[in-house]
């Protein structure tokens, strides 16, 4: 780029402002006019205003009325890494999980491992259509409710499911049908009907995890 100095201001300031990298000083003129230079040095009568890459141009000393320093830019804001997602977990990994949150709700572990089937069929990033997610889809509401912070961490998914269906099972004096139906359609469904509600998706969802839990008892378990 060559030397601004014979430049005129106008013409001068465009060029310096495209090359100003990390301006210092803010130069302000008595017209009105201003330059943002990295820095000045004075030259006899005029001053002389350095930017980018040492590009320069010299201005009349008595035109400028005040020189102000500029603060430092602000330090670049680096964005912290998100945790890595949770992996899918191995089969014995999950029916671990699976026993251990059935031990300390007193439900039947195969009973669990039915629901997670027909839930998600054991995938830990499972998304329903209407937003229900992880393990044993819990929706976003029913989740923090439950205090799960993280529907696809598969623990808590299965520690706040459990917990879930315990409290339906009590609700319904362990009539498991009606709880299924609750985790499906919701208690508020299977209270209006005193029972399993007459809809379609509901009566197939409770069907398909009591077979599989009678599949899985006789078999001594099964995969996902």
């Amino acid at each position: 780029m060559p030397s601004l100095r014979n430049i005129p201001l106008t013409v001068a300031m465009l060029l310096a402002a495209l090359g100003t990298s990390h301006a210092a000083e803010h130069i302000i003129l008595a017209n009105g006019q201003y330059f943002d230079c990295t820095r000045h040095e004075p030259q006899g009568d005029t001053l002389r205003l350095y930017f980018a890459a040492e590009n320069y141009v010299d201005i009349p000393a008595r035109s400028v009325v005040r020189i102000e320093t500029l603060p430092d830019p602000p330090a670049a804001v680096v964005a912290a890494p998100l945790p890595p997602a949770p992996a899918q977990p191995a089969a014995a990994d999950l029916k671990e999980l699976l026993s251990h949150a059935g031990a300390e709700h007193n439900i039947d572990s195969e009973l669990l491992a039915s629901v997670v089937h027909a839930e998600s069929g054991g995938q830990i990033h499972a998304i329903s259509r209407t937003g229900a997610r992880g393990l044993m889809q819990l929706m976003p509401g029913t989740a923090m409710e439950l205090g799960v912070s993280d529907a696809f961490q598969p623990a808590q998914n299965v520690e706040g499911g459990t917990r879930y269906l315990d409290q339906l099972l009590t609700r319904y004096h362990d009539d498991i049908a009606k709880a299924l139906a609750a985790y499906n359609a919701g208690p508020a469904a299977v209270d209006r009907y005193h029972g399993v509600p007459p809809f379609r998706e509901t009566r197939a969802y409770v069907a398909r995890v009591e077979n599989e839990f009678i599949r899985r008892k006789h078999a001594g378990g099964g995969k996902f």
